[in-house]
């Protein structure tokens, strides 16, 4: 399947899943519905933005798969802490200190070695831009998320957002000139339809639950397992490559975000 059809795919079924919850908050309870669809025209504004943001750093990051390791891909993906301090620290005024400095630096030779890898090739630099492209759209999505103010449930957010996303996907489709591939196989709908409901949902879901019952840092520092969890499956499963080069790359940006993390 084409990276334009497994994402629409992806993020339809989650927003089929999303809309059907949000039908069931939408029945009055005690002569009042838990939540509805309605929202204001700054929200709406809002929530196109967030839709718009999370449609570019999927797709970049899903078109890096092409070019390169699923693991080193999602490893450089974990940059996205440092950069939301950073972009914090320059367009919002929040206080600059060692600890963020030294994240800065860390992440930046960790991406380096991921680049260079085993000293005899290097990453694809389209790949690398592409991935970077993703980190900072999700970086961007996360401080839009923290200062739009949105008063509504993740379930809310994530009915419009998904549905942007599928509709971007659609789109993207067409105008790449790619054809919409539909799974013609059990095989294939099982493995959309585990994109659909475990990362797109599951992961959204449990880790409200894992902030509430933990905090927010220990759920931050125990996402940091992501793109570990992401080289250990490439490693084990798709044979890719493990270098010492690649092991201190992962550890140096894994250190950067538990520290930019811990500060907060």
């Amino acid at each position: 399947m084409s990276t334009g059809s497994v994402l629409f795919f992806r993020f339809g079924l989650a927003w089929c899943i999303i809309a059907l919850v949000m039908l069931f908050r939408s029945i009055p309870r005690n002569g009042k519905p838990v939540e509805t669809l309605r929202v204001s025209a700054k929200e709406f504004g809002a929530l196109t933005l967030l839709g718009l943001l999370f449609i570019v750093s999927s797709l970049t990051l899903y078109l890096s798969f092409r070019l390169m390791d699923a693991g080193v891909a999602s490893t450089i993906l974990f940059t996205y802490p440092v950069m939301t301090a950073v972009i914090m620290a320059v367009f919002f005024h929040e206080k600059l200190n060692w600890v963020t400095i030294l994240s800065i630096v860390l992440s930046f030779i960790g991406v380096a070695l991921l680049y260079w890898g085993d000293g005899t090739t290097t990453l694809p630099i389209v790949g690398v831009i592409l991935v970077l492209l993703s980190a900072l759209s999700y970086a961007l999505y996360i401080i839009v998320v923290n200062r739009a103010n949105l008063v509504m449930s993740s379930f809310k957010i994530n009915f419009y957002v998904l549905l942007y996303c599928a509709v971007g996907m659609l789109a993207y489709t067409f105008l790449s000139g790619e054809s919409l591939t539909v799974p013609h196989t059990f095989t294939g709908w099982f493995y959309v339809g585990w994109l659909a409901i475990v990362p797109a949902i599951m992961a959204l879901v449990l880790m409200v639950y894992a902030a509430k019952y933990v905090g927010s840092t220990t759920t931050a520092i125990l996402g940091a397992l992501e793109p570990l969890t992401a080289v250990l499956i490439g490693i084990f499963v798709f044979s890719e490559q493990f270098t010492v080069t690649l092991a201190v790359g992962i550890l140096l940006i894994l250190s950067a975000v538990v520290l930019v993390v811990l500060k907060r």
